[in-house]
Formats: C-alpha cells, sequence, structure tokens
C-alpha cells in the first residue's frame, strides 16, 4: 500500500523535485502538489492524503495556520513540516499547531521518505538539530502548563484578539493592518498581554495560551 503525500510548496523548483523523489520510491505516491494553501480544504476532500508535507512559509495562509486548520478538520490526516528555519519560535508554533513532524529543507531525500513513513506510522520524526532546540526550549523556559484553576489573566477583548493573531503567526505589521491600528498600539498591546501573563516574551505567551485555552 502505497502512503500518499499531498505537498504544500510555494517553490515550484523544490516542489517539482519532491513529487519526482515521492513518485520515483517504492510505497510513496504524491497525490497532489501546491504552491498555496488557499483551497485547502477541497485539496484534501478530493485528494485525501496520508501525510501533507507542508512548508511553513506559504502565501497567503500560512503554513502554521494551515496546520492548525487540516488538524482541527481532518485529525486523521498527518502533518509533516519542512522549512529552512530552525528557530525556537516557528518550531513550538508549528508543533503546537499540531504538525507530527518537523524537517529542515538541508535534509537528504532519504530522510524525507523516512520522515513521511514515520508519521504515517504514528511517530514524530525530528531532525536532530531541531530536536536539539526544542529540547533545550523545554529546559530553559520556566512555562506553566496546567492552568491552575479559576485563573483570570484579566485580558480584554482586543489582547485576546491580538495574541489569537500571534499564536497564528502573524508579525506586529500584519496585526496592526488586520486589528485596524497602528504598529505602536501593537506593541502597547503586546506588552501589556506579557504583563498580564508574567511571560517574557512571545513564544512563551503563544505557549501559555495555547496550553490554557486563553486566546
Amino acid at each position: 500500500m502505497e502512503i500518499r503525500v499531498l505537498i504544500y510548496e510555494d517553490n515550484k523548483m523544490v516542489r517539482d523535485a519532491m513529487q519526482i523523489i515521492l513518485n520515483g520510491s517504492a510505497g510513496y505516491c504524491c497525490c497532489g502538489a501546491y504552491a498555496d494553501g488557499n483551497h485547502w480544504e477541497r485539496d484534501l476532500n478530493g485528494i485525501k492524503p496520508d501525510v501533507v508535507l507542508m512548508d511553513i512559509e506559504l502565501p497567503g495562509i500560512n503554513g502554521v495556520e494551515l496546520t492548525r486548520r487540516i488538524r482541527e478538520r481532518f485529525p486523521e490526516v498527518k502533518v509533516l513540516i519542512q522549512t529552512v528555519f530552525n528557530d525556537s519560535d516557528k518550531i513550538f508554533r508549528a508543533i503546537c499547531a499540531g504538525a507530527s513532524g518537523y524537517l529542515l529543507k538541508t535534509d537528504p531525500p532519504q530522510k524525507y521518505l523516512e520522515a513521511i513513513n514515520e508519521v504515517y506510522n504514528g511517530g514524530a520524526p525530528m531532525s536532530s538539530s531541531v530536536a536539539s532546540k526544542v529540547l533545550r526550549f523545554f529546559t530553559h523556559h520556566n512555562v506553566i502548563l496546567v492552568s491552575p484553576d479559576g485563573i483570570n489573566y484579566h485580558l480584554s477583548e482586543r489582547e485576546k484578539y491580538i495574541l489569537h493573531l500571534m499564536i497564528e503567526g502573524h508579525d506586529f505589521k500584519s496585526i496592526a493592518a488586520l486589528a485596524y491600528i497602528s504598529y505602536e498600539t501593537v506593541r502597547s498591546h503586546v506588552k501589556q498581554i506579557y504583563k498580564k501573563l508574567h511571560v517574557a516574551g512571545r513564544t512563551e505567551a503563544i505557549m501559555k495560551a495555547i496550553q490554557q485555552g486563553l486566546s
């Protein structure tokens, strides 16, 4: 039985190369490849993939948000993130969005095939450099993972909305445009969010918000 793989990758050269590798490897089948995920629901309904190979930096809906939507609508589909980035913030957001694994674009083709097979069979593959970053992140960040009963951080509706946009991966400039406020106003709101949540930065705020359902 072949593992059906759907690719979301905006670089045509990379996308075509992935298709060739998958279709030329026994046990794998590229059932679709797209430059963006703007029609993701139609794509998945029609193609019915087992695994989605997801570029984190897609135009339109970014890879983190697209991963979240896919996992909510099609929980049986595994998502394997692939990107040129390996910073802790992107790693964390992708994992919290429901990604089952994380690869770097510098990994060799055989590593991709092994990762797809592993995630299809219930594993959670990660490049060694990514795994070490995740381990260091959880080692060095003191973040509450379980919300104390009845705690109220007194976030305003505007602050909750901005926090939601942060979780989706938007930067301050993008948040300002979506919320119809200035860049400096976004900075001011975010500063208050950090203060109320008792966190030091963006990644801790996102982790706490997701774990405690604050946005």
